[in-house]
């Protein structure tokens, strides 16, 4: 069984920054690409950003240069560093991790308001 479980999100001012973190543990195996999604309120889930186990990084345009995606290989790890926020990020964020298999775990969300 594998566990995907997102910490860091809450409540920010715009223009302020946030850091999300991600961790799988157990029947992991070997993971392939790690990656974040949200999900905006009335609108569709859109991918944020994801990284390759080599470290290739993919970005959504709306957060180039805000939003910088990190992994951490031997502890199954993924970080998201959102700067600059805004109130259009304001969304559920989930982290997926990818087994080379295909298969895809996501964890259960986590919130990040941006709101004066």
């Amino acid at each position: 069984q594998v566990q995907v479980v997102e910490s860091g999100g809450g409540l920010v001012q715009p223009g302020g920054s946030l850091r999300l973190s991600c961790a799988a543990s157990g029947s992991i195996g070997s993971i392939d690409v790690m990656g974040w999604y949200r999900r905006a309120p009335g609108k569709e889930r859109e991918l944020v950003a994801d990284i390759t186990r080599g470290g290739s990084t993919n970005y959504a345009d709306s957060v180039k240069g805000r939003f910088t995606i990190s992994r951490d290989n031997a502890k199954n790890t993924v970080s998201l560093q959102m700067e600059r926020l805004e109130s259009e990020d304001t969304a559920v964020y989930s982290c997926t991790v990818r087994h080379l298999s295909g298969i895809t775990y996501w964890g259960t969300g986590t919130l990040v308001t941006v709101s004066s």
